[in-house]
């Protein structure tokens, strides 16, 4: 027999979990069937696990300045490295129960097993064939890790092996820094582990804009060594892994293999679909429905690669979902792109990164941090912020930062460039004192001044149309 079913998704992870939810407020008809372990990526090995330990590495981080602040006892504070990875696990459990149980709770719709595409609408999983009208594809990624580096055993982990170290020597390397290669860097050196990171390239947490990346990289090397620019190789040593990049030699207790991740497609027949493969082993699709050729298949969250972030998964699965339900609807626009790093201070960007704006027709205003009133007086005074803008008529295009509370600022920032804001909009918004988003209109000042615009009034809204709070 073979089963019939309206629409599959493969993958439990939340652009899956997220195209369910969206494709069963219009059929019951679904079936999920799921590889990997249940739980999410994000709950599971990313977002909530590693924020759960920056809690911890940053507040501990500020014991100097707390100190110096004139706290006593903040020399006596020792990280035990044993009880806040059980800490670590113990949130980290909390947060995966309810993706689990939403995978439960779904009874005989709900399968364990590698599925395999026979041909466009026929699945096999498990020894049973499944008949589909249309099929999602959401499988995820994972992290990608050299096989000559295996033979070093559980001294090299990934960000999927991390969080279940019981007690992480105190002498670490980071290979790759990216968000999670940074992230996890910093929260081990400020918990008082020796660090060594090396990264191939000169940028750091995705960032490119060259000013920001630097003030990134001196925070980073106040805490641990650094080297950019260079491969590494990894090679057993008589106490642990002796990482040598460039002409620096180190010997570690263990590695952090940070170095991006790879589509989980194998096994999954996506050649007998009858479609073209990229280089990665991914169908080829459209980026705005989602859909692969004209099939009635959709491939949405990290697995694609467009986005490969838990809130766009999110989104992609309710895209793909529709559209599989809804083919001939017009397709969704995507929110504004933003990408946070929480280290401290924070880094990321909103709307066009420095790499991706126009080469011509762009003005840029920045503030630093280390001067900023709020930031100076919390200790947290390092950074740097760079605003872009259309220069024919100031609307608001990007940003990238290093900052304090960088997290809200780009927030804002990305409200305000879906919502097309010009600069001087901007400085019509209110702006308390003394906050953080000070240093923003410092910067938003900046871009005005490089616009070549002199104020003809005060930086206040015009009489004409009163603000519903001001009406009686």
């Amino acid at each position: 027999m073979t089963r019939q079913v309206k629409l599959v998704v493969l993958g439990a992870g939340t652009a899956g979990l997220t195209a369910l939810s969206e494709a069963r407020r219009y059929t019951d008809d679904v079936l999920l069937i799921n590889a990997g372990p249940y739980g999410t990526t994000c709950a599971r090995v990313g977002c909530m696990p590693s924020k759960a330990l920056l809690e911890v590495a940053h507040a501990y981080g500020r014991r100097d300045w707390l100190g110096e602040s004139g706290i006593r006892g903040t020399d006596t504070l020792e990280a035990d490295l044993a009880t806040i990875m059980a800490h670590v696990r113990k949130l980290r459990d909390r947060f995966i129960a309810g993706p689990i149980g939403t995978a439960e709770s779904l009874g005989e719709r709900s399968i364990h097993g590698q599925p395999r595409f026979l041909d466009p609408t026929t699945l096999e999983v498990n020894g049973e064939r499944i008949q589909a009208e249309t099929v999602i594809i959401a499988t995820g990624t994972r992290p990608i890790l050299p096989e000559a580096w295996r033979a070093l055993g559980d001294r090299v982990v990934t960000s999927d092996d991390v969080f279940e170290l019981q007690a992480p020597g105190r002498r670490l390397g980071v290979v790759g820094l990216g968000p999670i290669g940074v992230e996890l860097g910093q929260a081990f050196a400020q918990l008082g582990c020796e660090v060594h990171a090396f990264t191939r390239g000169s940028s750091v947490a995705g960032l490119s804009d060259p000013d920001v990346n630097a003030s990134l990289l001196d925070v980073l090397k106040g805490q641990m060594s650094v080297t950019t620019e260079t491969d590494v190789t990894l090679r057993q040593g008589d106490k642990g892994v002796l990482m040598q990049g460039g002409s620096r030699e180190v010997e570690v207790d263990w590695v952090l293999a940070s170095l991006g991740r790879r589509p989980n497609v194998e096994g999954l027949g996506l050649d007998n679909l009858g479609v073209e493969l990229d280089k990665r082993g991914v169908p080829l699709f459209d980026a705005s429905t989602l859909r692969i050729a004209d099939l009635p298949i959709y491939i949405t969250g990290d697995v694609n690669g467009l986005r490969p972030l838990m809130h766009e998964a999110a989104d992609e699965g309710r895209i793909a979902a529709y559209h599989a339900l809804h083919p001939e609807a017009e397709c969704l626009s995507r929110r504004t792109p933003q990408g946070i790093v929480f280290t401290e201070p924070g880094a990321g960007h909103a709307g066009l990164t420095r790499a991706e704006l126009p080469q011509s027709g762009v003005v840029t205003g920045s503030v630093d941090f280390d001067q900023q009133g709020r930031a100076l007086m919390a200790g947290r005074n390092a950074g740097r912020l760079q605003l872009y803008a259309d220069e024919r008529d100031g609307r608001l295009l990007g940003v990238e930062m290093v900052a304090p509370d960088a997290e809200h600022l780009l927030h804002l920032l990305a409200w305000s460039i879906q919502q097309e804001l010009t600069v001087e909009q901007l400085l019509e918004m209110p702006f308390y004192h003394p906050v953080v988003e000070e240093g923003l209109r410092t910067a938003l000042q900046a871009v005005r001044r490089e616009l070549g615009k002199r104020r003809t009034q005060p930086d206040l809204p015009l009489c004409h149309e009163p603000a519903d709070w001001a009406l009686g």
